[in-house]
């Protein structure tokens, strides 16, 4: 947290949350009092409209994640671009973005990637994908659930071959993890280990 955010954080009339939850924690730890309401994937839609009257009545509304930065593969773009749709002013304050932290940790090249977020829970459209993405001259860098990373690895494995892959879990979190190897390793790992944790994939 940086002091900017928690300043604002205190400002605003109302944070909406991805996680009213963990934003309880996030606010005690910092002694921000501002209420809070939720707001994820499955009431996005429903709330959008609520908040935009909220900040066209002159009120300041924060918008938070459960982690890493909104907007980036969460529900925050839904709110984002109804805001520039009617004229709001948007501004983002800096913070981790785990996409970002996990591409500069893995050691692959950073001056060229493509960020594809979450690939299609579809096994067989996965593959596609995958399939055009490993002849990609740049790097890659994905999201995957702890459910799937298993499937994810065997279909990389079966198109990609051997080549290294790296899995970062619960980046600038408390158990931030990072593993280098083939999909195969990184198999053999999960065949004793249980996945936990969302996953940055960067090939």
């Amino acid at each position: 947290m940086t002091f900017r955010a928690v300043r604002i954080l205190k400002e605003v009339s109302l944070v909406a949350a991805e996680d009213t939850r963990r934003a309880k924690i996030l606010f005690t730890a910092h002694g921000i009092k501002s209420p809070a309401t939720s707001f994820h994937s499955y009431n996005s839609k429903a709330k959008t409209p609520g908040i935009v009257r909220d900040l066209q009545s002159g009120k300041d509304v924060a918008l938070i994640s459960d982690s890493g930065t909104p907007g980036i593969s969460d529900p925050g773009h839904v709110l984002i671009k109804e805001c520039i749709k009617q004229g709001i002013p948007v501004t983002a304050v800096p913070g981790p973005a785990a996409f970002l932290i996990a591409l500069v940790l893995s050691g692959r090249p950073t001056d060229k990637f493509v960020f594809e977020g979450f690939l299609s829970n579809k096994s067989a459209r996965r593959r596609r994908q995958l399939e055009k993405l490993v002849q990609y001259d740049r790097t890659v860098i994905v999201y995957e659930s702890p459910h799937r990373i298993t499937k994810f690895l065997m279909d990389f494995m079966e198109i990609a071959g051997d080549r290294e892959i790296v899995l970062a879990r619960e980046m600038t979190k408390k158990f931030e993890e990072i593993r280098r190897g083939s999909a195969e390793e990184h198999l053999e790992y999960f065949a004793k280990t249980k996945p936990r944790g969302e996953f940055v994939v960067v090939f």
